[in-house]
């Protein structure tokens, strides 16, 4: 092992799988990680047991030494965070940290963003990136100050986005390119050949800076009145979570609620009632929409299995007086 690496005391901090690629990237490289503090474990399941995160699965079986607080400001954490005498924090989605915290190392403290920085600053720059329909996004690693995700740059990446693919899909690919991202910051921090750079020097006049705010339940409904493509974008940018959603009504009044995971947008110069349905009852399902169609692909019913529309509708007699609110 390289010593100078040897010598690079390193704290990390993250909870679900998206951090566990950067932790294990970071093993892998030959850097020490002394510690790793993560959430506690959370009730999960039917029988509400108590679960650990992704990150403490992965560190027991790293046999890495491991802090689970409750509170990041709490007297015995942040003398238990000192004794571990770190020399670089490494932060991979976890949550907001105090001063006193992220100020603690002597080289810092890194985040790993999901996003092209400073677009897309929040809890769900993924989500946002594709709902918006961007053609591009990237990941950036920089230091932590006071103000969220507005940090002295460090490294970019960028990543395209392809017309179809799904916020999941690009999640899985962003992991992966982030973990190789965040190795190769560490490295050239540890070289001192990284010169950090102010988000404002990136941010034009006239410049629109998108955000990216926490999805709430609500913000995951269908909209049918909107055109065919920006619904196309919201919905692959919610699947698989946590999922666009709409409510299905039946000719007698009965109300369903459907989560949609997949769909495609055909333009038509016919203009139905947004909402309204066509269906052979067979093979196809699609709404009618501005500009449009929105054609169903997968989706899922209450109670049953995310599944194509083909199946669906086997098993679930369905016609053109169905309507979607």
């Amino acid at each position: 092992m390289n010593k100078e690496k040897e010598a690079l005391r390193i704290v990390f901090m993250g909870t679900p799988d998206f951090a566990v690629a950067s932790l294990e990237a970071i093993l892998k490289a030959g850097y020490p990680v002394v510690g790793v503090i993560t959430a506690p474990d959370k009730p999960a399941g039917r029988g509400k047991k108590l679960t650990p995160s992704p990150v403490k699965k992965y560190a027991l079986s790293k046999g890495l030494e491991i802090l689970q607080p409750s509170r990041l400001k709490d007297h015995q954490f942040l003398e238990q965070l000192k004794a571990l005498q770190a020399d670089l924090q490494v932060v991979v989605a976890f949550r907001m940290l105090p001063e006193v915290v992220w100020n603690m190392p002597p080289m810092g403290t890194i985040n790993l963003h999901a996003s092209l920085l400073p677009q897309y600053r929040g809890a769900a720059p993924i989500h946002h990136a594709v709902m918006n329909g961007e053609k591009e996004t990237g990941l950036t690693t920089f230091l932590l100050q006071k103000e969220i995700d507005t940090g002295n740059i460090l490294l970019q990446r960028k990543l395209s986005i392809g017309p179809d693919e799904t916020v999941g899909e690009l999640h899985d690919r962003m992991m992966e390119a982030g973990a190789e991202l965040l190795v190769e910051t560490i490295e050239g921090l540890r070289k001192n050949e990284i010169r950090p750079i102010s988000q404002d020097e990136l941010i034009r006049p006239g410049m629109e800076l998108k955000p990216a705010p926490k999805i709430k339940k609500e913000d995951c409904r269908i909209d049918w009145n909107n055109d065919g493509e920006t619904l196309h974008n919201f919905i692959r940018g919610l699947s698989p979570f946590p999922g666009a959603f709409s409510f299905l009504k039946s000719p007698e009044g009965k109300t369903y609620q459907v989560k949609i995971y997949r769909a495609s947008f055909e333009k038509d110069p016919e203009q139905l009632h947004p909402g309204t349905i066509l269906t052979d009852g067979k093979t196809f399902l699609k709404v009618a929409v501005v500009g449009g169609f929105v054609r169903l692909l997968e989706w899922q019913l209450p109670g049953k299995k995310r599944m194509d529309t083909e199946t669906i509708l086997r098993g679930f007699s369905l016609d053109d007086r169905w309507r979607f609110e």
